[in-house]
């Protein structure tokens, strides 16, 4: 019976104690919804009275109420959802009535949007902020403040102040850093501070950066005293930071793309191009310094050292960089320019060379005390003839005006380098080398077209590569003991491109005079084989044949004239002289048959080679200089005497033939063989006893 007794009363034990909980859940959310309805009653008085902060943060007092109810599980209210929707529209209503307030106080007149980007259009940008509330708003205190807090509590001031950081960039900032001419101007009124822009005429292309520090920090004074000096009540768990400010908030917003927009269009440009300007860089280290204080100051920064004044103190390093990139562009800009604007060289010109130490310098004082241990009666070894003082010097001839500049270039970049710090130093000087370098590789295939097609292009070019290897025998050595440590152990040297240069200048004349030989036997494959003379046609096709060539050995002659030098052209001229005789030989040489009529007219056409042939030499644009280079054909045309030869044997009788061979001593002999005179004479002569007599001493 007890027992029975005892599991009643657990039994109502139990039921009572779990309608007590269900009580108590029912009391904790009437008092929720209680507090929810008050909180919404408080925001609607709050609203009219346009006490902001207060109503946002009855909201919030809402916001937090429904959520709690929203938490309960198994205990769903049909009202909650209706709740929901209610604080969902007064908290938009809220935000309306914000964004009204907000766009009084910071109101934007803006250019069309299709003109955003130009001087013009930044000109007609105005920002007006306001700065006395009106009658009606002064009871309820700073319509600032209280806006842009009331903004915090609702979690929506970080995209109000996101839009307002684009326009400032876009409109204000922006334009003021990319065109120095504009200036801005502030007018204030009764009740609003008016922020515009005007143009003034630029004293340079890129203002110093200080001018454009003070324009930046004017604008951040504006907004620091007018709008942005809001400190934000931040949640309750978010104590510590409570003293966040507006300022600091739109700070971290912008700050990184207003820096990156005030290295690249302002601090890039200030970087010096000279190293004897470096000193007066500190100024803008120091005003970049100034400009950040200020804006850590008014709290627009945080206390680190930003990339901005990283970038303005590593000014040796950008130097350098900007000065390798500017030489590298001017180099290249030289290398794609016209080749053939020229300028004459002479073994007198020379690059202006900077004053440099002399390496021996030291060595003098030990030769004049070794000189007086010698005793009186010494025997000076020193050879009397001198080495005449062109020795080593370049031949006249005339290369490129640009690669002229490009050497001085060279030469005034390994002088930057000298006065430069080690790093900056060592930089210029593999510039100069890429230089270099970068001609092998540019100019060939840039000009390629040209210089397979013009001659006198191909003359300049394998100047131009023999000139700059000139300067590359001695451009280290002239610079070795002016130029860092580390440069002076022997690194400092430009004599492995040497070989590359004097290789590419030979290759593509070459070409050329490959292209020219090409031209010149082509054109006498149309001389019939300089057989059958006495027929008119043949004998035509075979002048108009030497005719062409003739003209073209003329033509090479005048536009490689006063450009290569004179023993490189004379070289040339002959070697291709020299193919058209070896050609005419060769084929008179093989005719089977030679009629007393062809011979005549056979020698008539070699008679004008022989005559016109010399003429072609004129390396100098004086003529009276030429004689002496056109007296000298033999020596440069290797197959003349034989030439010559085949013209007397075209003309003599076999007597005089075997008495130019002369028992294999006589001029003939030295210049063709016996079964070459033999298959001569058998052509030349019928076949009788004097001729087999005359065959029979050739051996």
């Amino acid at each position: 019976q007890v027992q029975r007794d005892l599991n009643v009363a657990v039994a109502e034990f139990t039921e009572l104690k779990q309608q007590l909980e269900r009580d108590t859940l029912v009391l904790s959310i009437l008092k929720k919804l209680q507090e929810f309805d008050t909180a919404i009653k408080e925001y609607n008085t709050a609203l009219l009275e346009k006490k902001y902060v207060a109503a946002a943060q009855q909201l919030e007092k809402a916001r937090s109420s429904l959520n709690m109810l929203e938490s309960r599980k198994g205990f769903e209210l049909k009202i909650l959802k209706a709740l929901g929707t209610e604080l969902t529209v007064q908290t938009q209503n809220m935000l309306y009535h914000l964004g009204e307030e907000w766009q009084k106080l910071a109101v934007w007149k803006l250019p069309p949007s299709k003109e955003s980007s130009s001087l013009e259009s930044a000109m007609h940008s105005e920002l007006h902020l306001r700065t006395v509330p009106s009658k009606e708003e002064e009871i309820a205190g700073p319509p600032v403040a209280s806006v842009l807090q009331a903004f915090a509590v609702l979690g929506e001031l970080h995209t109000k102040l996101k839009i307002f950081g684009q326009l400032l960039l876009k409109y204000v900032l922006k334009p003021l850093i990319s065109y120095p001419s504009l200036q801005p101007f502030t007018e204030e009124q009764s009740d609003v501070f008016i922020l515009r822009f005007k143009s003034k005429e630029p004293n340079l292309d890129h203002f110093s950066p200080m001018e454009v520090f003070d324009k930046i920090k004017l604008i951040f004074e504006v907004l620091h005293k007018y709008l942005l000096n809001v400190p934000l009540e931040q949640p309750a768990e978010d104590k510590k930071e409570c003293r966040l400010t507006l300022a600091e908030l739109l700070g971290d917003m912008i700050w990184e793309e207003l820096s990156d927009c005030l290295i690249q269009n302002c601090l890039v440009n200030s970087i010096p191009t000279n190293s004897s300007k470096l000193e007066q860089y500190i100024e803008v280290i120091k005003s970049t310094e100034e400009f950040e204080k200020a804006l850590k100051n008014m709290q627009f920064l945080k206390g680190d050292t930003t990339d901005l004044l990283k970038y303005a103190r590593n000014v040796n390093s950008h130097f350098a960089n900007k000065k390798c990139q500017d030489v590298i562009v001017a180099a290249r800009n030289l290398m794609t320019s016209e080749i053939h604007n020229t300028v004459k060289i002479t073994p007198d010109s020379c690059v202006t060379l900077p004053r440099l130490p002399d390496p021996g310098a030291g060595d003098h004082l030990k030769m004049q005390k070794t000189s007086k241990l010698l005793p009186n009666d010494m025997v000076n070894l020193e050879n009397e003839t001198k080495l005449s003082q062109y020795t080593f010097s370049l031949p006249t001839c005339r290369i490129s005006s640009s690669v002229e500049k490009l050497m001085e270039l060279a030469y005034q970049t390994l002088l930057e380098a000298t006065a430069s710090t080690d790093q900056c130093c060592i930089q210029l000087f593999y510039s100069v080398r890429n230089i270099f370098q970068l001609f092998y590789d540019v100019v060939p295939t840039y000009h390629k077209e040209n210089l397979q097609k013009l001659p006198q292009l191909a003359a300049i070019h394998h100047n131009n590569c023999m000139y700059i290897a000139h300067h590359l025998l001695t451009l280290g050595h002239q610079f070795r003991y002016r130029l860092t440590n580390i440069l002076c152990d022997g690194a400092a040297t430009f004599v492995d491109l040497v070989p590359g240069f004097r290789r590419l200048g030979m290759e593509c004349f070459l070409a050329q005079m490959r292209v020219q030989k090409g031209e010149i036997l082509e054109r006498l494959s149309s001389a019939r084989n300089f057989s059958n003379m006495d027929d008119e046609e043949n004998y035509c096709a075979a002048n108009k044949a030497i005719r062409q060539v003739l003209h073209q050995l003329k033509r090479l002659g005048k536009v490689w004239q006063d450009v290569l030098p004179v023993n490189i052209y004379c070289k040339a001229m002959g070697t291709l002289l020299n193919t058209a005789l070896t050609e005419v030989v060769t084929r008179i040489a093989a005719l089977e048959d030679i009629s007393a009529e062809d011979a005549d007219r056979l020698y008539s056409l070699c008679r004008t080679m022989v005559e016109e042939g010399p003429q072609v030499f004129t390396p100098l644009p004086e003529d009276d200089k030429n004689k002496k280079y056109q007296e000298e054909v033999p020596v440069y045309v290797q197959k003349w005497m034989t030439f010559k030869e085949l013209m007397i044997i075209l003309q003599a009788n076999l007597q005089e033939i075997v008495d130019q061979w002369a028992d294999g001593k006589g001029p003939l002999a030295a210049e063709f063989s016996a079964a070459e005179v033999k298959s001569l004479i058998r052509a030349l002569f019928q076949n009788t006893e004097r001729r087999a007599a005359a065959l029979a001493k050739i051996k």
